[in-house]
């Protein structure tokens, strides 16, 4: 799966939706003032940088695999504590934080209940843990639109919409069975405006994720005619794009 892109190329396919979504989810979660936070997979820093206008750099760490969007993160937010790690294996002691996210991660673990348990075991008593994932089973993600027309030109066309966390109280039971506790869930919506069709394309042939996979997969003449179906719903533009996603906490 292709996330081993520049933060750049990530920032222009999801970011402009990421970034309003982290600032919402953590509106929702109404931390306390100070806290030690920790961002699990957090790609080129959207929710990072919200943590960091929150508590200060010093009181932020963050994770993820991928080189390229832990250089981007150190380079955007130079006082953040950025290492190389995946959810399942986090290179801190029990109990090292208050505030343990995961902004649209868990449905990319390998076994998201172990994530969760390892997210757990990082977090102090009395701790939250919290997580988001794209409303994909409701086609209300950011690529859902795509994904809609994908399917109308091959039924057979991969899609996300299977994936963990991806419907309603997904999330909340995915928490539960890590073993937080006081579970809630909620959904966040965001919008986005796009200035023309090519705007909005351009984006998905940069190669990140499953979305970038597939029209990578795809012979020219077939990206062409995706492309052109994909115009016609959204028109030349402007036009909105809303998305939606599920969120959940969970207390240890």
């Amino acid at each position: 799966m292709a996330f081993d892109v520049a933060g750049d190329a990530y920032g222009r396919y999801m970011g402009r939706y990421s970034e309003p979504l982290a600032a919402r989810f953590v509106e929702w979660l109404a931390p306390p003032v100070e806290a030690k936070a920790l961002d699990v997979g957090c790609g080129p820093g959207a929710l990072t940088a919200v943590l960091v206008e929150r508590f200060g750099s010093a009181h932020v760490c963050a994770v993820d695999p991928s080189p390229t969007f832990r250089t981007a993160l150190a380079q955007r937010l130079p006082g953040v504590d950025v290492r190389e790690a995946r959810a399942g294996e986090l290179p801190w002691d029990d109990a090292t934080f208050e505030l343990v996210l995961a902004s649209l991660v868990v449905h990319f673990m390998p076994d998201p209940v172990a994530g969760l348990r390892e997210m757990r075991r990082v977090t102090k008593p009395g701790g939250t843990v919290a997580v988001t994932v794209w409303d994909l089973a409701g086609h209300r993600a950011p690529m859902s639109l795509l994904r809609q027309a994908a399917v109308q030109l091959d039924p057979d066309a991969p899609g996300e919409e299977g994936l963990p966390g991806a419907r309603r109280h997904e999330l909340g039971g995915l928490l539960q069975q890590a073993g937080l506790q006081a579970v809630s869930e909620a959904e966040l919506g965001v919008a986005v405006t796009y200035r023309s069709f090519d705007e909005w394309w351009e984006p998905y042939t940069l190669g990140v994720g499953p979305t970038g996979d597939y029209i990578h997969s795809l012979a020219p003449g077939q990206q062409e005619a995706l492309r052109d179906r994909c115009r016609d719903r959204t028109g030349d533009g402007p036009f909105e794009v809303r998305a939606t996603a599920w969120a959940a906490r969970g207390r240890v």
